[in-house]
């Protein structure tokens, strides 16, 4: 077996490395204070990569200048360029970042013209020593690929098969792989098929790990642990990113015990047994935030593989007990991030970047409030035109932002309303879920 080593800056992946934890500014690359004081604040806060989005070359000179403000401040954290669709804007980014995050299938609708741009990009890397992640994510898998394999994990995993081979093609190994969706299920098996594949070629690249646009709150910390989980306890992923709709900062401390939890046996604190027939699990924990994501950890897998149906749980933080309303609420969500049984609505909601041009903290937050009573309903809350209604692909509907304080109302993959001022988005949402009701 061949181990691929990648080194981005001072981190190292693959070949037995710890697991590296990152996330992702929110803010506009080009307001370099914001920008300047969030990747203080990731770094301070444990982040051993830092993505940014690159949307122009506007944005790629920003991030020249921001780095090279952060290492004149002794912050050397590696810095990630985020670029969707611009091949000009990649091979740019190429020659500043120390890691460029691109999917090669989106840089032209003739795929041999993309193969192309992607054979000129790996030579820029190999130039500059930059490193490319290749991002494949469920909802934008293109009309060419889902023509020949569906809307699937296995598509997912086909699509990527053709950009590795370029890269073996081109000797170059510089590379960082991901399989990214919103639903748990079709995330968990991408991976597996990609990593059971790598292994019968006898070669095993670097994987990122991540659940898209998981949301917010204990229902987005418990969807990441749960597809996660699945994955690093067999062995599976180099780097994860927990995608919550919040301050990026919040994103790191969930990300880092759920990869120290799988590092380290010694923080395990559950105690399984059987009661009356079903499995019950018992937690001792310091809070309830590191009860319920050691829960996700556990049970997670379980819930996903079907060695588990339904179980019961108990469990204390500090040595005060943790009440039954709260446990049966932790249940409910563990069933239904592994898409065992939906008792809730559930929601797809874009972290935020820099290409979010409302408060989508505040919008999603809203937007649950008003819709958390739709019980078996999947609403996308997504940031901006540019990827939202792909990446949404799961949802029943969906409110994407348009900029200028105007939204577009989806239903599954079709806009119903365009335009619509953001003040009265939601209630024409709710007017559209209530008369497909009817």
């Amino acid at each position: 077996m061949k181990h691929i080593t990648v080194r981005i800056g001072d981190v190292v992946l693959g070949a037995g490395h710890p697991v590296a934890i990152q996330t992702m500014c929110n803010c506009n690359t080009n307001d370099l204070d914001a920008a300047f004081a969030q990747c203080e604040a990731m770094t301070q806060a444990g982040a051993q990569l830092i993505r940014l989005t690159t949307q122009g070359i506007r944005e790629v000179e920003s991030l020249q200048q921001l780095k090279s403000r952060l290492r004149q401040a002794g912050i050397l954290t590696p810095l990630v360029a985020d670029v969707h669709f611009r091949s000009d804007v990649a091979l740019a980014a190429a020659r500043v970042a120390d890691k460029v995050r691109i999917n090669p299938g989106n840089f032209h609708k003739d795929h041999q013209e993309a193969m192309r741009i992607f054979r000129e990009l790996i030579a820029v890397c190999k130039e500059t020593g930059c490193v490319l992640r290749i991002g494949i994510n469920h909802g934008s898998l293109g009309e060419r690929i889902t023509g020949l394999y569906g809307d699937t994990a296995h598509g997912m995993v086909e699509a990527m098969k053709e950009w590795i081979a370029v890269c073996q093609e081109t000797g170059f190994e510089q590379v960082v792989l991901s399989l990214k969706a919103s639903n748990t299920v079709v995330m968990v098996a991408a991976y597996r098929e990609l990593f059971q594949w790598m292994e019968e070629q006898g070669i095993r690249y670097p994987l990122h790990l991540g659940v898209t646009e998981a949301g917010n709150g204990r229902s987005g910390r418990i969807k990441s642990a749960v597809g996660l989980a699945c994955l690093l306890q067999a062995g599976i992923g180099e780097t994860i990113r927990v995608s919550l709709t919040e301050n990026p900062v919040n994103e790191l401390p969930v990300a880092a015990f759920i990869a120290r939890y799988f590092a380290d046996p010694t923080t395990h604190s559950v105690v399984r047994e059987e009661r009356e027939g079903l499995p019950h699990f018992r937690f001792e924990a310091p809070d309830f935030d590191t009860l319920l994501l050691e829960a996700a950890c556990v049970i997670g897998p379980q819930l996903m593989d079907h060695q588990l149906n339904e179980f019961t749980l108990e469990g204390s933080c500090n040595g005060i007990p943790v009440s039954a309303d709260e446990l049966q609420d932790l249940h409910d969500e563990l069933l239904q991030a592994a898409r065992r049984r939906f008792t809730k609505c559930e929601y797809i909601a874009c972290p935020s970047c820099g290409r979010t041009l409302f408060d989508i903290e505040t919008t999603f937050a809203e937007v649950k409030r008003r819709t958390s009573h739709l019980q078996g309903l999947v609403i996308g809350v997504m940031g901006c035109i540019v990827n939202g209604p792909g990446e949404m692909a799961d949802a029943d509907y969906g409110y994407v932002g348009e900029g200028a304080g105007k939204v577009s109302i989806y239903r599954k993959k079709e806009r119903i309303h365009q335009g619509v001022p953001q003040e009265e988005a939601i209630d024409l949402l709710l007017q559209l879920i209530e008369q497909d009701r009817q």
